[in-house]
């Protein structure tokens, strides 16, 4: 699981965003950044206290040109101003034109800092020389490497205990991977495998086990990865690197633009980028992946707008938003099965906010808003490690925000509902609440509220809103779900089931009631999310076909009783079972229905309410059930349904042994579930029977590894191995 945390700002920029940063890069030591602007400035900031710890420009007809790195060695700083003259210098340096100064003869693209190791220095024309040889010889002539190519990304690397360079170049919609090593001096060249749709806007890597791994994240906002094996050799032609698919972050036509990728640890990587979602209309966050279970963590819009660079050092996010360059607090915690499986409901949310401590809504008074000693007191303890600055700009800060929670709550009493989404927008998009949780409480228990003693009150697209900013619980508005219901709100009731924790068993079970009643037809055109389906429905030509049921007497078939039957399936493909294939739902109520798969219970509790499903409805959800079963046994591969939010296989098998139990007696007497019931006996079997042989597979090449050879086989030898 991961999640964003503390936010703040580090310092302002005066270029604004248009034409970002030169470069962020790391300090001596973890809390230290070293900052370039696109002018004549680099900045060393303590990011801990927010305040810089020295600044160097440079005269005013020069222009840096090379972000500027510390020599970790040395503990000195270099860049370069102009493209070819190299500055170092050091902390006590107040005067850039009186510390060491070299003229190279040819233009510097990056100088790549590393620990234990001397700087690297990467030309524009792709030669690569360590900073001791060019300082022992500044005016040495430089080669091309490259011809007619502009390099797009770079990143140093140790491998072995020696330094690793890789940068990648472009030329005429061509991308080319070069990988130099520098003891020994070997260069590799790889042309990157190139996407018919799409074209990469970023680039990460890392190295592990002799490998290097390259990340790619492309305009569909498809992450692709690709290994480079770190040889010795250098090869004789030009390779190609082949590219797999390694995230798929959304299913559409969208188009994500000026747009970076990070890698966080082995299992998660943060996206920064705008995504086009309609026209004139462009949405710019910062999300959180993880890559193991393709699923969502965490995700922050960015109103302000941002320059599409991301930086991540020390589990901090920094990035420019608006006018200045914001640092985010990250968290990331190790991938395990136990994350993945739907009954922990924290684990499988949609980017839902990590609660540090729990909060008593019943104690918590609409009055303590309006009150700045309590707020005051509140805030004092939550600052308590930040400056006295800043703590009285917080306190101010929270004083202003409780007037205008007070001013939203008495305008949603008697407003009309277009001013109140109004105000609500406003309200989210502008101001800095302190209090998160508890002020999204209020608002939506003062729209609830409005809405039991006004029925034609339905601000729907406020709660909407609402629910959205991942700032809510069941207990914390307990009446929401209740007037969704009341209303048929799909839409708001898969958010709800999606985001909230905490909801009793007998909503949920009222929430499913509710989705299988409704009628196919009458979902049509009904905004649900639908990328727990998209990829293993077809949206366009699902129909809901009739299944032919054999006829039977007294719900008996010789033929369902046969020992071998499910043979025939295994090898061959009746046309019978064309029908089964088809999803028995349409894709809004499959989606609604992955959403009660995913809901958080207790079997204690879950139980006595199932059982007050009518048996058409528990017929329908078994036959579902058995679509997604057979989904996942089309492959051996699979692992889990495609997409994001699709329910995973222990979901699936858990929901059908409830069903079971708490019907049994009524399904067992249904003539209609007869062949639905051996269908399942037939299918679950000839899967017992395929993992029966997989397992003693398996136990014979356990017993081939326990077999003890003989040292010494001579020159030549021949050994017959028996399995029995």
């Amino acid at each position: 699981m991961a999640a964003l945390c503390e936010e703040f700002t580090l310092c302002g920029l005066v270029a604004g965003v248009g034409r970002g940063l030169l470069g962020l890069e790391p300090g001596l030591g973890s809390d230290r950044v070293l900052l370039t602007d696109r002018g004549r400035t680099a900045t060393l900031y303590q990011v801990s206290d927010q305040k810089p710890l020295g600044c160097w420009s440079v005269k005013q007809d020069q222009t840096i040109t090379c972000p500027a790195v510390c020599n970790f060695e040395t503990g000195e700083y270099i860049a370069v101003h102009d493209d070819k003259v190299l500055r170092i210098w050091k902390d006590e340096d107040v005067n850039l034109e009186k510390v060491f100064k070299a003229t190279l003869t040819a233009e510097v693209h990056r100088i790549h800092s590393l620990p234990h190791t001397e700087p690297l220095v990467l030309f524009r024309g792709g030669a690569v020389r360590t900073l001791d040889a060019l300082l022992a010889a500044p005016q040495q002539e430089i080669e091309n490497v490259i011809s007619d190519e502009v390099i797009r990304w770079s990143e140093a690397f140790m491998e072995t205990e020696e330094p690793v360079l890789i940068f990648i170049t472009e030329k005429n919609g061509n991308y080319f991977v070069y990988v130099q090593k520098v003891n020994p001096d070997i260069l590799h060249k790889y042309k990157l495998q190139q996407e018919e749709s799409s074209s990469p806007l970023s680039f990460t890597a890392y190295t592990k086990n002799k490998s290097l791994t390259l990340l790619c994240l492309y305009s569909n906002r498809c992450v692709y990865k690709v290994l480079i094996p770190l040889q010795q050799c250098v090869p004789e032609e030009e390779q190609i690197l082949s590219k797999s698919l390694l995230l798929q972050s959304v299913v559409s036509d969208t188009v994500l633009k000026g747009a970076s990728l990070a890698i966080l640890d082995k299992d998660h990587v943060a996206i920064l980028g705008c995504l086009d979602s309609s026209p004139n209309v462009a949405k710019e966050c910062l999300s959180i992946w993880n890559t193991k279970f393709q699923t969502l963590q965490t995700s922050k819009e960015l109103p302000q707008g941002t320059s599409g660079q991301l930086w991540c050092y020390g589990e901090k996010f920094f990035l420019t938003h608006g006018k200045v360059l914001t640092v985010i607090v990250y968290k990331c915690e190790t991938s395990s099965l136990a994350a993945a499986v739907g009954k922990l409901k924290d684990t499988q949310t949609l980017g839902m906010r990590t609660v540090s401590s729990c909060v008593n809504w019943n104690m918590l008074q609409e009055e303590e808003l309006a009150s700045p000693r309590k707020q005051q007191s509140v805030t004092a303890k939550t600052e308590s490690k930040r400056t006295l600055r800043s703590r009285r700009n917080n306190v101010a800060k929270v004083q202003r925000d409780a007037l205008t929670v007070e001013q939203l709550l008495s305008d949603i009493k008697d407003s009309s509902q277009n001013d109140i989404e109004e105000e609500l927008r406003q309200f989210l998009s502008n101001s800095q609440v302190s209090d998160f949780q508890a002020t999204v409480g209020y608002v939506i228990t003062g729209l609830v509220n409005r809405c039991k003693t006004e029925p034609m009150f339905y601000p729907r697209n406020c709660l909407v809103q609402l629910i959205q900013t991942q700032g809510l619980s069941y207990s914390l508005c307990p009446d929401l779900m209740a007037v969704a219901l009341e209303k048929t709100d799909v839409h708001l009731l898969q958010l709800c089931l999606q985001q909230f924790p905490d909801i009793p068993e007998a909503v949920t079970c009222a929430c499913l009631k509710a989705f299988l009643s409704i009628n196919d037809d009458s979902l049509e055109g009904t905004n649900v999310n639908l990328d727990s389906v998209i990829n293993y429905i077809d949206i366009t030509h699902n129909k809901k076909v009739e299944k032919q049921t054999e006829t039977v007497q007294n719900g008996f078939s010789s033929e369902l009783m046969e020992e071998d039957s499910y043979n025939v399936q295994l090898t061959q493909k009746p046309q019978a079972m064309d029908t089964e294939e088809l999803c028995p739902v349409g894709p809004q109520k499959a989606a609604l229905l992955n959403a009660i798969l995913h809901s958080a219970y207790s079997e204690t509790f879950l139980l006595p309410h199932l059982k007050d499903l009518s048996a058409q409805h528990v017929i329908l959800f078994l036959q579902y059930l058995q679509y997604l079963y057979v989904k996942f046994s089309e492959k051996v591969s699979f692992t889990d349904l495609p997409g994001m939010l699709s329910p995973t296989i222990n979901q699936i098998m858990d929901w059908m042994c409830l069903l079971l139990d708490a019907h049994f007696s009524v399904v067992v007497m249904l003539p209609e579930a007869k062949g639905l019931l051996s269908s399942l006996h037939k299918f679950v079997r000839a899967q017992v029977r395929f993992y029966s042989e997989l397992n003693k597979i398996e136990g014979s090449l356990q017993e081939l590894q326990r077999i003890k050879h003989q040292k010494d086989f001579g020159l030549y030898s021949i050994e017959m191995l028996e399995l029995v």
